[in-house]
């Protein structure tokens, strides 16, 4: 039995990496899965697409939620017409990460480098504590993960959201 598999590219559009819609093109045992929640900035409205052969996406059918809404037709439409909407975006993200892994360095802080719009940052005590010290703070950050009891996910927001982080952290991790 041939081995299916599935690429979820998520993250593709900010990491600059390649596509893998070759694979469908070639009739390969793969479902590719997109979404206009990262780089176009639509995650409220669930906007996403399977790539596939049609038989494949027929067996996946009874997990799709169905037609997505109007406005996010609407709206993944007129992104995706855009030319300049993908670099312009992942040209901002970079930056805005840069700048503050550059933080993070400055203040000695141990973090997992990424090149999406996430990172995790060792905070050397129960991830709990600290994302409860941040909500205080109205810095609202991610979830703890099991396999990283001590690390908390930070996505990365505008350069204003991300100076605020930089200063909750610092009083956070005082």
């Amino acid at each position: 039995m041939a081995r299916r598999q599935q690429a979820d590219e998520a993250y593709t559009h900010i990491a600059g990496a390649p596509f893998n819609t070759d694979l469908v093109a070639k009739e390969k045992d793969v479902i590719i899965l997109r979404t206009f929640s990262k780089i176009y900035g639509m995650a409220g409205i669930r906007a996403g697409a399977a790539i596939a052969r049609p038989n494949l996406l027929e067996k996946i059918k009874p997990w799709s939620s169905g037609a997505l809404p109007v406005t996010g037709m609407a709206a993944a439409t007129a992104s995706l017409k855009s030319k300049t909407v993908v670099p312009e975006r992942r040209k901002i993200i970079a930056g805005v990460r840069e700048d503050t892994f550059a933080f993070l360095d400055k203040h000695n802080f141990k973090y997992v480098p990424s090149v999406s719009n996430k990172f995790m940052v060792d905070v050397k005590r129960p991830a709990r504590e600290v994302i409860a010290a941040m909500a205080a703070e109205k810095v609202y950050i991610g979830r703890p993960w099991d396999a990283w009891p001590t690390h908390v996910r930070v996505s990365i927001g505008t350069q204003e959201e991300m100076n605020k982080f930089k200063t909750a952290f610092l009083k956070v991790m005082a």
